[in-house]
């Protein structure tokens, strides 16, 4: 069963903080395969992921086009069955009305001194989106990695899927379809970032590279940053739910599992001011892992990363949940908008009984490629902002140059930097200024 805490008992911080800081996800070290696929991809490209998509998906791809002649995007998606499909558009449409409310504008304003200042935003001209394959197909994946970037004005759009023997899944092929992606390689691994990052063959590379993969997949975007942008490293899934004596203990159950059934590796917690609740949740999630065909692995991750935290108020509770800066948080309570100012780290908030984590990760419309491993203490979920860049813009005219120049002398002076100093001091023979 799960962790029992309760900040009743003397030894709580201690235990507490041992628990957020033990390891999750892949202990092996990855890094020196990573560092060699990359290194030979940059140095031999098509023919390099050639090899390593055969190697490792089984699957021989034409090394001129990265295409396979068994992985169509446009046949498979015919294959998408129509209710399937039809849940795909609706979803879609709900994460475009969303992102497309988180559009910037440019701004430009004239300060006491004369000058012209402001910014502009501007769209990435390329963009790689990373689609895991593996245990599940992902079409929720394509959908609110590539609806945003199409409303930021992206101007290309590269997808790579790793296709196992040939096959993808047709529901990925649709999404992909219908949220616009302008090219598809069926490659996956360490080997389609890096061939995102350098290029290879027909693919050109991108300027960012997003998208959720396993540790190889984490390793390779960690390394090829700085020469491409990237998301961010996501690390296993975690859900936060903070209840109280109103909550449906077999509802905060089915929530719990919503994350442990991803991956062993997958984080589940409750906090609660209700010991009751506690243990009929827990009973709860116990009944449901004997019907649920993810079990498995849900009970693995509930053993050995779950946990069940009793709390004297919810007040407490906040700031316990301020401490983890969960992924996801629930507040199935009473009030939950009472409890949301205290709130102040996590990447995704839920509020009350009939917003399960569930409904964010496929239609409310809100993006559900989030910070991990506490990273919401710094860092926000993908957003239209991801795929656009704010570029500053200044203009001075002769008065307002002229109430600059002078602290600008005294810095460039200061910082021994004669070349700026010159800049600025070659334009105050006032027989130069235009």
């Amino acid at each position: 069963m799960a962790r029992y805490f309760s900040t009743r008992h003397p030894d709580f911080e201690s235990a507490f903080a041992t628990f957020l800081d033990e390891p999750r996800g892949a202990v092996e070290n990855v890094r020196d395969t990573v560092s060699s696929i990359l290194a030979d991809v940059e140095r031999r490209g098509a023919a390099a992921v050639r090899a390593f998509t055969l190697k490792f998906d089984h699957l021989d791809i034409d090394p001129g086009t990265l295409m396979a002649e068994a992985v169509d995007l446009h046949a498979l998606s015919a294959t998408c069955p129509e209710d399937l499909r039809l849940a795909i558009d609706f979803a879609a449409e709900r994460i475009a009305n969303y992102h497309r409310g988180q559009r910037p504008v440019d701004h430009s304003y004239v300060d006491s001194a004369g000058v012209s200042l402001g910014w502009r935003w501007t769209a990435l001209d390329s963009v790689g989106v990373y689609v895991p394959g593996g245990r599940a197909s992902y079409p929720s994946s394509v959908l609110m990695n590539v609806v945003p970037a199409k409303i930021a004005g992206v101007g290309r759009i590269v997808m790579v899927a790793p296709a196992p023997r040939g096959e993808l899944s047709p529901a990925v092929a649709y999404a992909a379809i219908k949220a616009g992606v302008d090219e598809f390689y069926p490659i996956g691994g360490a080997q389609a970032v890096g061939a995102l990052a350098f290029g290879a063959g027909a693919l050109r590379p991108v300027d960012k590279i997003v998208g959720p993969g396993n540790a190889f997949v984490a390793e390779a975007k960690r390394q090829v940053f700085g020469r491409v942008g990237i998301d961010t490293i996501a690390g296993p899934s975690e859900i936060l739910v903070i209840a109280d004596d109103t909550a449906n203990p077999d509802w905060i159950a089915a929530d719990l599992l919503s994350q442990s059934e991803h991956d062993p590796s997958s984080q589940s917690i409750l906090i609660t001011t209700e010991p009751a609740l506690a243990a009929a949740a827990d009973q709860a999630v116990k009944k449901h892992l004997k019907t649920l065909p993810t079990g498995e692995r849900a009970g693995q991750a509930w053993a050995e990363h779950g946990a069940i935290i009793e709390v004297t108020s919810l007040d407490e509770a906040a700031e316990i949940a301020n401490r983890i800066a969960a992924e996801h948080l629930e507040l199935a309570i009473a009030d939950p908008e009472g409890l949301l100012d205290q709130i102040r780290h996590a990447g995704a908030v839920f509020l009350g009984h009939h917003t399960p984590e569930a409904l964010g990760d496929y239609v409310t419309g809100s993006n559900h490629v989030l910070p991990t491993s506490r990273a919401a203490r710094f860092s926000s979920g993908l957003g239209l902002l991801d795929f656009l860049k704010r570029m500053s813009v200044q203009k001075a005219g002769r008065d307002g140059f002229e109430a600059l120049a002078p602290a600008a002398l005294r810095l460039a002076e200061a910082e021994g930097l004669p070349a700026h100093a010159l800049s600025v001091s070659i334009r105050s023979n006032k027989s130069g200024l235009g």
